[in-house]
């Protein structure tokens, strides 16, 4: 079988795949952008975290900026008081969706095989 050219490059980091795991790696990066997906809707910070559970506030806002920075989600902040702040994801955010469902349906057909042998 013959390699694809991105698998020859001389740093993994380098090529597309190297790309996408610097915009989705991390621990939460993947699960905000699902969260704010499944919701629908834009999202406020404090729903967001209660969705995603066990996470620290300084966590998810590092996880955000970065998300924010990559232009993978949008941020918009309202002038009032309080202030109020919502997420989105933005257009390259919702283009990683297919991505995050192929995982998704992956993980689901390795747990029927973990059942089946368990």
């Amino acid at each position: 079988m013959e390699k694809e050219s991105y698998v020859l490059k001389d740093h993994l980091k380098d090529t597309g795949f190297g790309y996408t795991l610097s915009l989705i790696g991390g621990k939460y990066k993947m699960t905000v952008l699902y969260a704010l997906y499944m919701n629908n809707n834009p999202t406020r910070y404090n729903q967001l975290k209660r969705m995603l559970g066990n996470i620290s506030f300084k966590t998810l806002t590092n996880t955000l900026k970065e998300l924010e920075n990559d232009q993978l989600i949008n941020r918009q902040e309202y002038p009032q008081v309080p202030p109020k702040v919502e997420y989105s994801l933005s257009e390259k955010g919702l283009s990683l969706i297919p991505v995050l469902d192929a995982i998704c349906y992956w993980g689901e057909e390795q747990l029927e095989k973990k059942g089946d042998c368990d």
